[in-house]
């Protein structure tokens, strides 16, 4: 471990590589795509947010601190408490855990950026277009009023009959497009560009923490956009999916959004604890002890978090059965977490720690989530679960979970890496006293909510009478949420005073050993002068002089003179050096299309439908013009033989960030079509009023014949892939103009098929249903007709040829994917009920 600062990089190289990877002046900056500043971004933005939903806490305290008060009405309670919940969760708590994963991922794995930077400034106008939809009904005094998780029918036109869940549901859909963005990005980064030497097994354990939160991310945050979508088209275009009288049912939103929800908690808790895992060993000068059982319980906890939702739901009327299986299933959870902790403390125990300002919040945090788990296997048996549900027990629960579980080590977190991003160190004196205040405050408050919870204080009420036993709990629990208000505010004042008056840093403060300490102090657009070779999970305490190397010049591709912005694109398991990314640099896209798609929703809001319908046409236009910069294109790669690289051009290969990205995109589109096929057999199975027809919509041998020619398209797409990796271009262009025929065929006929059935999907959830995945089909169909389409456009503009063979094979998955779901399709929602009625 040195701690003597790196050598600068060779003025001529610094130069070089500033003047590719800068992001333009003034107002230019909106067009950055660099993961630094979009990851601050995302941080800076969450953190105004938190200071929002922070202020309405404080308000809601404030009208339950006595009995009988009247400071706010019940409707202005039920908007306040439901805009709480939602900026916190959604506005707040995940984006900037991403935005700290996006900010710190290519620097841990020894990258310069993340493969898709202009998806991540997308994800970036998405969120705050979506949390300012939001935030403005709180403003028009039209904030939804059903509570953060929108229960049907209370969210329902019968009972919301104004826009506020309008707002919600479109602005929190807007929102989970950046969710849905940065994680597909942050799994193909991470699984597509580490350092030369960093194997799976030789990662940091922060990257796992976020690699295994993404591929959640991506699993999970798909049926609650189904569950927006449904409920949205049920308000404004009368389809009942879940009204009893038509066939539908009001619990498929509770499964839907629990789906989602429960999974949630875990993907704000693995950020958090992967802070906790990398910070641990930082302070006890040694390595963490059993870095493979982490490993193991990460993944475990990813997987069995999606089989935790109806725990959710134990007083909704569900088969005892299920009861007790997700009863033990909530229960299992706990070993994977309790792996963690033992670990944690282990590391702990046999190493010398130093209680510098970080390390005293990852103790708060210890002592908190370990109260909150034991109350989270409390609540995992049913009996007690029905004793307290909807009670200030479950509030204070699930506070000491979130709060304690993610809010704590994102501090702790922000204080570590605060002298990478400022070149300054934190105030210790300020700093503790923020911790004590909110770590007092946070207990004062949460601690005595499981008291008022158990003597039977629902949640929700916006005023009690006196005498009820909870008039001096509530009384405290306010004291400490205003304590607990000024210990964030200390904490806040903190993070700003440093930047002007902390003290000078020195290189590698906290003697870490992970390579994004090896950095300038703040850090160089580009990160990294030259890209490392690891060959430890420890590189800088294992390799002293690794830093100086890199800032030298000294390791691989020290060099900007193709103009481009470049990193190495490495193997998934062995990070084996394969090709060269060529990354894209400032773009105005990502605002252009975010700020189209929030017309889309305003639109929408307003009823404006023509408007909507024209805005939604314009987005797709400029998402396919932005797609179009892609691959061969001279402004992603050169177009001329490239002799300069020791490694093949990604646009040269024919695999690579693209197909991978491509791939995980369709399992977050299988998530969302699986979440609609498991609503449409819990309709059928469960839902009183449910019925369907004798016969089906439409012949099923029109469907069997609209599925021919796209079958041949794909047959004809596969083949022309094979052969164009195989270096035979030979008539490519004609061969996909007859894919494109062949798919626009399929496409009319489905089209065809969609205008003859007689849906009455207003009266009935079944067709209401029907319609949905006809939809869903016939907008599958049109992508992959376009793209295969602009695919003969670039080969005659010469962007793909046997030297550029790359990008058919980005779209080739998404033809399987189509034809696997349209097949699939085709056999469950119209053959299998007509059987069904048969036997």
């Amino acid at each position: 471990m040195s701690d003597t600062k790196p050598a600068s990089s060779p003025p001529a190289l610094a130069g070089q590589l500033a003047r590719v990877w800068a992001n333009l002046p003034g107002w230019g900056s909106l067009a950055a795509v660099n993961h630094g500043t979009i990851g601050l971004r995302f941080m800076v933005t969450g953190m105004v947010f938190f200071l929002i939903g922070g202020v309405l806490a404080m308000i809601l305290r404030t009208q339950l601190a006595l009995p009988e008060q009247d400071i706010i009405s019940a409707g202005a309670y039920s908007q306040l408490f439901t805009m709480h919940g939602s900026v916190m969760m959604f506005l707040f708590a995940i984006p900037v855990l991403e935005g700290l994963a996006i900010y710190l991922i290519p620097k841990m794995i020894g990258a310069r950026d993340l493969v898709f930077p202009r998806i991540s400034a997308f994800g970036y106008y998405c969120y705050l277009f979506g949390g300012i939809i939001i935030i403005t009904s709180l403003l028009l005094g039209i904030a939804p009023d059903s509570g953060w998780f929108m229960y049907t029918p209370l969210s329902s036109s019968e009972f919301a009959p104004g826009p506020g869940s309008d707002f919600w549901l479109l602005g929190i859909t807007f929102v989970e497009i950046s969710a849905m963005a940065a994680g597909i990005e942050l799994t193909v980064s991470i699984l597509c560009s580490r350092a030369k030497g960093m194997t799976l097994s030789k990662m940091p354990l922060f990257c796992w923490y976020i690699l295994v939160m993404a591929l959640m991310i991506v699993f999970g945050f798909p049926p609650l956009i189904l569950a927006s979508i449904l409920l949205e088209l049920e308000r404004a275009a009368g389809m009942p999916f879940f009204t009893v009288a038509a066939g539908g049912d009001p619990l498929l939103w509770q499964h839907l959004f629990w789906l989602f929800g429960h999974p949630e908690v875990y993907i704000i808790f693995l950020p958090a604890a992967g802070i906790v895992s990398t910070l641990i060993p930082v302070f006890s000068g040694r390595p963490m002890v059993g870095y493979r059982w982490i490993v193991i319980a990460i993944i475990l906890t990813g997987f069995i978090s999606f089989g935790l939702w109806v725990h959710h739901m134990f007083t909704v009327g569900i088969p005892q059965l299920a009861q007790a299986f997700f009863s033990v299933a909530s229960m299992l959870v706990a070993i994977p977490t309790a792996i963690q902790v033992f670990a944690w403390l282990a590391t702990l125990w046999r190493g010398k720690v130093v209680f510098r300002l970080p390390m005293l919040w990852i103790s708060g945090f210890l002592v908190i989530f370990v109260c909150g788990g034991l109350t989270g296997v409390m609540l995992a048996l049913v009996p007690f679960n029905w004793q307290v549900h909807d009670t200030h027990f479950v509030v204070a629960h699930m506070h000491y979970v979130l709060v304690g579980g993610m809010f704590f080590p994102l501090i702790a977190g922000f204080y570590y890496w605060l002298p990478l991003v400022s070149g300054r160190m934190p105030s210790e004196d300020i700093g503790r006293w923020g911790f004590w205040f909110t770590f007092i405050g946070f207990n004062l408050t949460f601690l005595l909510m499981h008291l008022t919870g158990l003597l039977g204080m629902p949640r929700r009420v916006y005023t009690y009478e006196a005498g009820l036993g909870w008039d001096g709990l509530n009384l405290l629990s306010s004291i400490g949420g205003f304590v607990m208000a000024i210990g964030v505010a200390l904490v806040l004042l903190d993070l700003l005073l440093h930047f002007w008056f902390g003290r000078r840093a020195s290189a590698n403060p906290w003697q870490a050993d992970t390579l994004e300490w090896a950095l300038d102090m703040p850090p160089a657009q580009y990160n990294f002068a030259s890209l490392a070779t690891v060959s430890s999970r420890q590189p800088l305490w294992d390799d002293p002089e690794l830093a100086r190397r890199i800032a030298s010049g000294q390791e691989g591709l020290a060099s900007a003179s193709s103009g481009y912005r470049e990193t190495y694109g490495t193997s998934a398991v062995s990070a084996q050096r394969e090709k060269i990314l060529q990354l894209p640099g400032n773009s105005w896209w990502p605002l252009y299309s975010a700020m189209v798609l929030a017309v889309v929703c305003i639109s929408l809001l307003g009823r404006w439908y023509g408007v909507a319908l024209l805005a939604c046409v314009a987005a797709i236009g400029l998402l396919l013009r932005w797609s179009w910069e892609n691959g061969g294109h001279p402004a992603a790669a050169p177009l001329k033989p490239d002799n300069e690289h020791e490694l093949p051009l990604e646009s040269r290969t024919i695999d690579g960030p693209g197909r991978w990205g491509m791939i995980v995109t369709l399992l977050a589109n299988g998530a969302l079509y699986m979440s609609l096929l498991f609503g449409w057999f819990y309709l059928w199975t469960a839902a009183p009023q449910w019925s369907a027809p004798d016969d089906g919509p439409v012949p099923l041998w029109l469907l069997l014949l609209c599925g021919l020619p796209a079958s041949i398209a794909l047959w004809l797409f596969h083949r022309l892939c094979q052969r164009l990796a195989e270096g035979d271009a030979n008539q490519l262009q004609r061969q996909l103009w007859w894919c494109s025929g062949a798919g626009l065929l399929h496409l009319l006929l489905l089209l065809l098929l969609f205008i003859m059935a007689p849906l009455d999907y207003t009266g009935s959830a079944h067709d209401a249903t029907l319609m949905v995945i006809m939809l869903y089909l016939l907008g599958h169909a049109g992508l992959v007709v376009v793209l295969t389409a602009l695919q003969a456009l670039r080969v005659a503009r010469g962007y793909v040829s046997v030297s550029l063979p790359y990008e058919p094979q980005v779209v080739k998955p998404l033809w399987f994917y189509y034809l696997a779901v349209y097949w699939l399709s085709v056999a469950l929602f119209f053959m299998l009920p007509l059987g069904w009625s048969q036997l």
